[in-house]
């Protein structure tokens, strides 16, 4: 938690959450094609960084600090050491997208709650039960929503008060696994870049199966590890589920019909502001202004630590792509050919290196700069790329869930790390038995 916090009213909290605002308000006017300068985004959001960055934990600012620090150092030695071209305007443009659709997602707090804070419908579900409802609406809503399902399930628990350790490893662990076999996860966008030419039906065929060891996995290890008997879980009722499966349905009527162009993270961002609005417009002009500018002057600013990590973690990417970038620009492959043993020896490469810091995303992206693939090749990749990110993220400090946990719920991200360690080792063991059963498919 905070060491303090200021005054909503402080003329510099203000300010900061105005800036985040505009830098929402910006990027989703750049998908109208109407906002050209890209990096005002960056700018806005930084500068917001910049002004509340004495109101941040300190553990939160030691970190985003040095996350900062060694992407500004690596893009210094790119270019002084490699010869490479930094694009200098452009280096804080990195997460701006995901912190863009966490501001957007926060309007959900304007959406149903016109009279205060709502309570918890009915009785808890509690104990195994408990556990894996909350795995699975997380999953199944998150495999469309992405991380916004995260803060809709985790903020409904969080009424019933502070999330216990296996709530939070429920979320992360639900999330997580959508990775392995989600059409619409970031993950499997990259993979699709990447690997064009991948047969989805063989990843689905594998993926999904192993996404539902990870539910059972999660429901068993939790329920030995922790006395579950209080510990309350996400409900699969239709009252629990209204505002997040209406969500994904509108989020799919864009995708499919209204916006096909546009990412699900896109829509996400324009679609929670959008929703809000449309919510609280019959009351009035002057009702709707004022819950925005509440909204914009005490909850954006309280979402000091999730921005400053997810900006910070950016420029880490920015500068660490852009020196492996420098480093290895030559015209040999890592492996000639791309089997089962390479496949494994490429997954616990990217686990590791997540374990240590690193996005999968960056690994994956590296290991895909080193190889040239034939198109049989490629399905075994994305396997790889998205078994990788599914485990890597559910285990690695700075993940885009666990820096959004410890962000908004204060939970650590290296502790997170510390109680996936056991599930991220069973998976791992999964997975390459997954691989092996991958070259009978082929």
């Amino acid at each position: 938690m905070p060491a303090h916090t200021p005054s909503p009213l402080a003329p510099r909290h203000a300010l900061a959450g105005g800036l985040i605002l505009a830098g929402l308000v910006t990027q989703i006017l750049t998908f109208t094609g109407l906002v050209t300068w890209e990096h005002l985004v960056g700018y806005c959001l930084w500068l917001a960084t910049a002004l509340l960055w004495k109101d941040l934990p300190r553990r939160t600012s030691r970190q985003a600090g040095l996350l900062a620090a060694i992407g500004l150092v690596l893009l210094v030695l790119a270019e002084t050491w490699q010869g490479a071209e930094v694009d200098w305007p452009g280096i804080l443009d990195g997460n701006t997208f995901v912190v863009a659709m966490l501001v957007g997602v926060s309007f959900i707090g304007l959406i149903g709650n016109l009279r205060g804070r709502p309570r918890p419908p009915g009785k808890a579900l509690t104990g195994a039960r408990g556990v894996l409802g909350t795995w699975l609406g997380v999953h199944l809503l998150g495999s469309i929503l992405n991380l916004s399902t995260v803060f809709m399930v985790g903020d409904r628990l969080e009424r019933r008060g502070p999330l216990t350790t296996p709530q939070l490893l429920g979320l992360n662990r639900g999330l997580s696994s959508a990775a392995l076999w989600s059409p619409f996860f970031a993950s499997m966008g990259v993979v699709m870049t990447l690997a064009p030419e991948m047969h989805y039906a063989t990843v689905l065929a594998v993926g999904l199966p192993l996404a539902l060891a990870a539910g059972l996995l999660t429901v068993g290890e939790l329920s030995q590890r922790f006395d579950l008997a209080d510990t309350a879980g996400f409900s699969l009722s239709p009252r629990s589920l209204l505002m997040p499966v209406s969500m994904a349905a509108a989020v799919m009527l864009f995708h499919f019909g209204l916006t096909p162009e546009l990412s699900i993270v896109s829509i996400i961002t324009f679609l929670m502001p959008g929703m809000a609005l449309l919510v609280n417009l019959p009351r009035g002009l002057h009702w709707t202004r004022r819950r925005v500018h509440q909204h914009a002057i005490t909850r954006l600013p309280a979402m000091r630590g999730e921005i400053s990590l997810f900006l910070c973690a950016g420029l880490l990417t920015v500068g660490l792509s852009t020196f492996i970038g420098a480093a290895t620009d030559s015209d040999w492959t890592l492996f000639v050919h791309f089997g089962p043993a390479q496949a494994m020896a490429s997954f616990l490469a990217i686990v590791a290196s997540a374990v240590a810091g690193l996005h999968p995303i960056i690994g994956v992206s590296v290991l895909a700069s080193m190889l040239d693939l034939d198109a049989p090749d490629q399905t075994l990749f994305a396997f790889v790329a998205l078994a990788s990110w599914a485990v890597g993220t559910s285990v690695g400090p700075l993940s885009g869930i666990n820096l959004s946990l410890q962000g908004r719920y204060g939970v650590s991200a290296t502790g997170m790390m510390r109680q996936n360690l056991g599930y991220a080792a069973t998976m791992t063991g999964l997975v390459l038995v997954a691989i092996l059963l991958m070259e009978r498919l082929r």
